[in-house]
């Protein structure tokens, strides 16, 4: 996948993610398996630039005896998720339009 797509939808999932309830990074990271690889190297600097873009805000508490940081999705990480939706719909127009005209020039 190109990275500049993948960027974008590892930080949409990781929102997606987060619709459900507040996580801490390993949670995230089982949630997400199956979907898109993530690993701890990729998954907290997404979460770092979601914070700093105001997609996510942070809290700590205990959980399981341990002090956790959690993830939790703001209004406007809500909003992304939508943007990224649309932008989408243009992207499968797009691909649509690729995948037609090289069937159609291949034999």
């Amino acid at each position: 996948m190109d990275a500049q797509l993948k960027r974008g939808s590892l930080d949409v999932c990781v929102l997606t993610a987060l619709i459900k309830g507040d996580s801490y990074g390993y949670q995230l990271i089982k949630d997400l398996d199956g979907v898109i690889e993530m690993s701890e190297s990729t998954l907290y600097p997404v979460l770092k630039r979601l914070e700093k873009s105001a997609y996510v805000k942070t809290y700590s508490e205990v959980s399981s005896g341990r002090l956790r940081k959690f993830y939790a999705i703001t209004d406007e990480g809500k909003k992304k998720i939508l943007e990224y939706l649309e932008d989408f719909k243009e992207l499968i127009k797009v691909y649509r339009y690729i995948e037609r005209e090289v069937k159609d020039h291949e034999g």
